[in-house]
């Protein structure tokens, strides 16, 4: 079995090396992360310029590029055959809610998905690496469980851990996405020559974390599993748009070929 790992905090990170070092006994391991830090690059591509491929002292590959660059480049390539499995993470942080819109921890394992290959997600809930150890532990046992058991059709996995040693995390639980308040305003600052410039401000804080959320899995301390999907049509507004779309198009400028 090959597996492809990835993630956004970048090569050197100490979850990518934990999350290599607990998957390396299941199977043959490629690593392709980005050079640097690439936080919140959602699903983005680089178009604008060619990318470079490097190995470090490690053994991983590093691209000078986007989780989504890494996982594509590996998949149209750069590898001499397809993964069975494409992990991501360990993310510094938590990918729950509207974050799997802009993490690109959550777009290195979409891309793998786009391309047909089953793909998870892996973060921890809190910033800092505390029970680094426990959350290995805990995306070892996804894996383990995903090779004995695989999941039909193409799956696409997110997993947020609680930073918990392992003997005080509960049983993982099948999620939903929470929602966020919208995000704090910016923080304004200053050039030294008095230019304006602006950080984007914290993710807002969670307006759903009821029971089957992501949000209350992971506050009771359970592992979170939620499975993804990326149909964006909004299916239940395709009757009223139907409605205000079906206008008389027969304009002056909407004649002949065009009605």
């Amino acid at each position: 079995m090959l597996i492809l790992v990835s993630n956004d905090d970048g090569y050197f990170a100490p979850g990518l090396a934990a999350l290599v070092d607990a998957l390396r006994p299941l199977a043959e391991l490629i690593v392709v992360a980005p050079e640097t830090n690439r936080s919140g690059s959602s699903n983005s591509l680089t178009l604008d310029r060619p990318l470079s491929v490097r190995k470090a002292a490690s053994g991983f590959m590093y691209v000078n590029g986007t989780p989504s660059d890494c996982v594509h480049v590996a998949l149209t390539g750069l590898l001499d055959r397809r993964p069975d499995l494409i992990v991501s993470g360990i993310n510094d942080g938590q990918n729950m809610g509207e974050d799997t819109l802009y993490s690109g921890t959550v777009a290195a394992a979409t891309e793998g998905y786009l391309f047909g290959i089953p793909s998870i997600a892996f973060s921890q809930v809190q910033k800092g690496w505390t029970h680094l150890d426990a959350a290995a532990a805990v995306a070892r046992r996804v894996v383990d469980q995903f090779v004995a058991n695989p999941l039909p059709s193409p799956v696409l996995l997110n997993v947020n851990i609680p930073n918990r040693p392992l003997t005080e995390l509960l049983p993982p639980r099948v999620t939903r996405l929470g929602k966020r308040h919208p995000s704090e305003p910016v923080v304004k600052s200053a050039t030294p020559y008095g230019e304006p410039v602006y950080w984007i401000g914290p993710a807002g804080k969670a307006a759903d974390a009821t029971p089957g959320t992501d949000f209350h899995a992971c506050v009771e301390g359970a592992v979170s599993i939620t499975p993804l999907r990326f149909d964006l049509t909004h299916a239940e507004q395709m009757p009223a748009v139907r409605d205000w779309a079906a206008t008389d198009w027969a304009t002056p400028e909407w004649t002949g070929a065009n009605r």
